[in-house]
C-alpha cells in the first residue's frame, strides 16, 4: 500500500476517533503518502484557536502544528453548512471542493473512516 486517506467526519471533542485519526495518520507518515481528510463534523479540527482546557483533553489542533507536513483536506461545503467558513482556519490546512475531496479519496490506496 502506497498511499491511504484518514477520513474524519466526528467532532474533534467527545471521542477519540479524532485522536486516533491524528495519531494514526502521523505514525504512517513515514512509510506512505497519508491525506487527513476533515468531512462533517470533522471539520471543527480545523478552526484554528481551541481551547479544550476546560475538557480536561489534549488540543488536538496542536498535533496538526506538529505534524506540519501532513497533508489535511478540509471539505468546503462542511464548512460553509456549519457556519465555519469565517472563522480563522489553520493555515497549513487545503480547502477542497466536493469533486477534489472526493477524487482524493478515491486516488488513495485505502479509506481508513473515523
Amino acid at each position: 500500500m502506497k498511499s491511504v486517506f484518514y477520513l474524519l467526519d466526528t467532532t474533534p471533542y467527545g471521542s477519540e476517533k479524532a485522536f486516533g485519526a491524528l495519531n494514526a495518520a502521523a505514525v504512517s507518515l513515514n512509510r506512505m503518502n497519508v491525506i487527513l481528510g476533515l468531512h462533517g463534523d470533522g471539520v471543527y479540527l480545523a478552526i484554528a484557536v481551541q481551547d479544550s482546557r476546560n475538557l480536561g483533553l489534549p488540543n488536538l489542533a496542536d498535533i496538526l502544528y506538529a505534524y506540519g507536513e501532513l497533508r489535511v483536506l478540509v471539505h468546503e461545503p462542511s464548512l460553509l453548512q456549519r457556519s465555519l467558513f469565517g472563522e480563522t482556519l489553520i493555515e497549513t490546512l487545503e480547502l477542497t471542493d466536493e469533486e477534489d475531496f472526493f477524487e482524493a479519496m478515491e486516488g488513495s490506496d485505502c479509506v481508513i473512516s473515523f
